[in-house]
């Protein structure tokens, strides 16, 4: 029963379009025009996006994380260097990133190589987060086992009353850019007849836009 519901599940993409003559000739543009919308949307998550990276038995791996700055240089994001995606990256810096913006019938995927922020610019973002966070930062060792949530509380409340509201950047925390290598913009349309354009860089260094068949 539930697999005869599953594959009945169907919705009609009609919100947009997306054609070569309206799109910005740089990704970059593109994206900031995207984003902006999504982040003016009713979207819960609009600065959600999935990381994926592989490891060295070539197996993928995928999670959200949350994009914290966007400029022409690329893509930030922040987590703990010592987690599985941070040895990943450590070992295959190639990289692609998917944000999903539901309501708007949307998709973006990167591929890029990531590298880590320096030092000055994570201690910056880092002093910008509410208390808790930071606190949360020191207490989670990211990818390890632990013996319960209890044990995550108790950790959170060692750093609390050892740091109080000031609180230090971890050494093991800090931040990633991602520079894009290229781009794929998705809308939407009727009849699964969705738009595709994908954006790559010729050897002049110029941006070359292609409709890719849905």
């Amino acid at each position: 029963m539930i697999r005869h519901m599953l594959r009945d599940i169907r919705k009609q993409y009609e919100r947009s379009a997306l054609n070569e003559l309206e799109a910005e000739e740089n990704p970059f543009d593109q994206f900031q025009i995207w984003l902006d919308t999504a982040l003016n949307s009713d979207e819960q998550e609009p600065t959600a996006m999935i990381l994926s990276t592989v490891d060295r038995q070539m197996q993928p791996h995928a999670r959200v994380v949350l994009l914290k700055d966007f400029s022409p240089v690329g893509f930030v994001f922040y987590t703990n260097y010592e987690g599985n995606k941070a040895k990943e990256m450590e070992d295959n810096n190639r990289i692609q990133l998917l944000f999903f913006w539901q309501s708007l019938e949307r998709q973006v995927r990167v591929t890029g190589r990531v590298e880590k922020l320096s030092a000055t610019v994570s201690d910056d973002y880092f002093a910008s987060r509410p208390v808790d966070s930071q606190l949360g930062a020191w207490a989670s060792e990211q990818s390890t086992v632990i013996p319960s949530a209890e044990y995550l509380d108790e950790r959170f409340e060692f750093f609390q009353k050892k740091f109080g509201e000031s609180v230090s950047r971890p050494p093991h925390w800090g931040g990633y850019l991602v520079h894009p290598i290229t781009f794929e913009f998705w809308q939407g349309r009727p009849n699964r007849l969705h738009d595709r354009l994908y954006y790559s860089k010729n050897e002049a260094g110029e941006w070359n836009i292609e409709r890719l068949a849905p």
